[in-house]
């Protein structure tokens, strides 16, 4: 009797809820060049080509978002993962109602989006009988530190940082589960409860760049990977009439003048821009719309403080001020003078380095309204990235 072929399957564990990142959204479902790192994932496994079929575990609240960023992706089956990791694996394996008790499982975190698939052939040879995972050597110095002492050091030879995939019988990690579940046993990662079996789990040596998401930084680096965070950018410009009687605030700063600039607001020109150019990049309308002019709380506003709710505003929806260029077109007065004041007063208010906004100023030879002096207007370009 010819004997059944060995057949592969993925379960990846996607149960993130984010709260490291500090990005509001599971970071799962944060966006690497306009895809979410989940989909990255599960498109790169399938580069392999061997694998059956795939299982992703996913909180009950992100159920339809998962099935959403698998949804080009053929033979996924989405279910409800639990409280922990450890539970959600075991939903998980449960869910694999096709596979038979010797079919190798690869069990992978669902935010470490560039396995080295080179390995995984490697990983299949070993998995029976009690598995074989993926590790990196440690190449640091390693100490046991208690209560900010250093009690000793690791021999770092014998070191090796556990990844995924880690692969196994299904039959036998699925037992190593409920077991662990019967004996309330608790683990960071499968390979673990092997050990606690008596298991011997052997290691195929990785890499570092197999990189798991799990804070800002990390997703810093995955952009950077990709050719880095998706830009965005916006042009913004603004008006206002010169009289007298009015202040001539510009970029926040009170430029002493025969006339000032008449507006709802403080009139600052530049500033203005600059919030227009922000809200253009991240797609948010104008300032007008925020900050209507025929609102009476925004009457004589300091033009910075609403700068600096434009600045929430663009955070908030995901984005981080890399650049801005403001040009201030004016006849008359002599603005040099003012252009480092103006920079700190920008840059304080968007809440980035002085180096990441350009002030200038120039006039216009006498013609158009800057030249005859019946105005001054300003334009602005800003630069955001994604987060």
């Amino acid at each position: 009797m010819a004997s059944r072929k060995l057949r592969i399957w993925a379960l990846i564990t996607a149960g993130g809820v984010g709260r490291r990142m500090g990005a509001g959204v599971a970071k799962q479902f944060l966006q690497v060049s306009g895809t979410p790192i989940l989909t990255i994932t599960i498109r790169n496994l399938a580069s392999w080509g061997r694998f059956e079929g795939y299982v992703v575990t996913a909180p009950e609240a992100a159920i339809e978002a998962t099935r959403e960023a698998v949804s080009d992706l053929a033979g996924v089956k989405v279910v409800a993962g639990g409280e922990t990791r450890q539970e959600s694996v075991l939903r998980g394996l449960e869910a694999l109602t096709d596979a038979a008790p010797e079919d190798i499982v690869f069990i992978h975190d669902g935010v470490r989006p560039y396995p080295p698939i080179d390995l995984f052939d490697r990983l299949t040879e070993l998995a029976a009988p009690t598995g074989a995972i993926l590790a990196s050597a440690a190449t640091d110095t390693v100490k046991t530190v208690n209560d900010g002492v250093v009690e000793g050091t690791l021999d770092r030879q014998r070191i090796y940082f556990a990844q995924t995939p880690q692969a196994f019988p299904h039959a036998y990690i699925l037992n190593a589960h409920r077991e662990a579940k019967r004996r309330g046993i608790s683990a960071t990662d499968d390979a673990s409860l092997s050990e606690e079996l008596g298991g011997s789990v052997k290691v195929v040596t990785s890499t570092s760049d197999n990189l798991k998401v799990t804070t800002p930084e990390d997703i810093k680096l995955l952009r950077l990977r990709e050719g880095g965070a998706p830009m965005r950018v916006g042009h913004g410009y603004d008006v206002h009439k010169l009289v007298e009687g009015r202040a001539l605030t510009l970029g926040g700063v009170v430029v002493e003048h025969e006339l000032g600039l008449l507006g709802h607001s403080d009139a600052d020109v530049a500033t203005h821009a600059v919030a227009d150019a922000l809200l253009g990049a991240a797609a948010l309308g104008d300032i007008g719309k925020h900050f209507p002019d025929t609102d009476p709380t925004f009457k004589g506003a300091d033009s910075l403080m609403l700068l600096k709710e434009v600045s929430r505003l663009v955070s908030g929806e995901g984005y981080d001020i890399l650049n801005v260029d403001v040009t201030i077109v004016a006849e008359r007065p002599k603005l040099a003078p003012h252009i480092p004041k103006m920079r700190f007063n920008l840059a304080d208010a968007m809440g980035v380095g002085v180096d990441m906004v350009s002030v200038k100023a120039t006039t216009t030879e006498g013609l158009g309204f800057e030249g005859k002096e019946e105005g001054i207007s300003a334009h602005a370009v800003a630069l955001l990235a994604a987060k």
